[in-house]
C-alpha cells in the first residue's frame, strides 16, 4: 500500500521531538501529498490556518485531545481546526493540569530513584519527555519502553492521573472548531468494543495505524482490523489514519490515495503560508 497521507503527528509543541520545519521536511521525504499536526490538548502556534500549503505538501491543522469516556479514557482526534475561544480555554485549563501533573511526577520518580532528571514542568510536558529524562540520567533504567510502561504508566508507582474533559464536553469543543473529529487508535484501548461504539458520534475513525503487533489476517498474532472496518461501514466514517509519529519517522503507517481524496473532501482549501 502507497501511503499519501500521515494524519497522526506530534512535535515539539507536545511530546514529540520533530519542530513543525522538520515535520514538514519529512513529509516531503517521504513523498507525502498530506501531514496533519495533532499534538496532545495543543495545536500548533505556527500554523495559522486550517489546512495550509507549505512546500511540497498540505499541512492540516488538528489536536488530540483526551477524554473520560466511561470507564476508559479515549483520544480523539481533530482535524481542520480553527480556534474558538470555549477549546482555547479548555487547552488553557489542561495546560496548567499538565503543568501540575508533570511536577508532581517529576517529584515521584526523584524520590523513588534518588535522581535528578533536570527537567522542569512546562506547557506541553508529558509522560515521554520524563521517560527520556529518566533515561538520560544517573538512575539504572536506561529503556526508554520500560520506564514508561513499569514507572510512570497507569500501573506504575510514580503515576499521577489526569484531570481530562468527559467525552461528551471534549466532542462538543472539538465540533465547534475541526471541521473533522475522528476516533484515535481505536484497538489500542482496554475495551475497543465499547471505544467504536463511541464511533457512532463522530466523523472518522483510525483505521490505519502501526499497532503493536501486525494489523493483517495473515498473521497468527494479529490485531483484527474487521471491527474498525464494521464500524466505518455501520456508522458511515471516514477511515484516516497515520504514523503516530513522535520522532522522526513518518509514514509507518498512514492513508492511501483514495482514502485521503474522501477526507480531503471535508476540509477546507489549503491556504499558501
Amino acid at each position: 500500500m502507497s501511503i499519501v497521507a500521515d494524519l497522526h503527528t506530534h512535535t515539539t509543541v507536545s511530546d514529540g521531538t520533530l519542530t513543525l520545519e522538520r515535520l514538514v521536511r519529512l513529509a516531503n521525504e517521504a513523498d507525502l501529498d498530506a501531514v496533519a499536526v495533532t499534538d496532545h490538548d495543543r495545536y500548533h502556534p505556527k500554523l495559522s490556518n486550517p489546512v495550509e500549503r507549505r512546500p511540497g505538501v498540505t499541512v492540516v491543522r488538528g489536536i488530540e485531545l483526551r477524554v473520560e469516556a466511561g470507564d476508559q479514557r479515549l483520544d480523539l482526534l481533530g482535524y481542520g481546526l480553527e480556534p474558538t475561544p470555549e477549546l482555547t480555554a479548555e487547552i488553557e485549563r489542561i495546560q496548567q493540569d499538565r503543568i501540575d501533573r508533570g511536577r508532581r511526577i517529576i517529584e515521584n520518580v526523584e524520590s523513588h530513584l534518588g535522581v535528578d532528571l533536570e527537567i522542569e514542568p512546562r506547557e506541553g510536558l508529558g509522560r515521554p519527555h520524563i521517560a527520556r529524562a529518566v533515561v538520560e540520567s544517573d538512575a539504572d533504567d536506561d529503556e526508554f519502553g520500560a520506564v514508561f510502561d513499569d514507572l510512570i504508566g497507569e500501573n506504575g508507582p510514580c503515576f499521577v492521573s489526569r484531570n481530562v474533559p468527559e467525552f461528551e464536553t471534549g466532542l462538543a469543543l472539538l465540533e465547534d472548531a475541526c471541521m473533522l473529529v475522528g476516533l484515535a487508535h481505536p484497538l489500542r484501548y482496554g475495551d475497543p468494543e465499547a471505544a467504536l461504539a463511541r464511533a457512532a458520534d463522530l466523523d472518522a475513525v483510525e483505521r490505519y495505524y502501526p499497532y503493536d503487533r501486525p494489523l493483517s489476517p495473515d498473521e497468527p498474532d494479529a490485531l483484527d482490523p474487521l471491527p474498525v472496518e464494521n464500524a466505518i461501514a455501520e456508522h458511515d466514517l471516514l477511515a484516516t489514519g497515520g504514523s503516530d509519529a513522535h520522532e522522526e519517522e513518518l509514514a509507518s503507517d498512514g492513508l492511501p490515495a483514495l482514502a485521503w481524496e474522501r477526507v480531503r473532501e471535508h476540509l477546507p482549501e489549503p491556504v499558501e503560508s
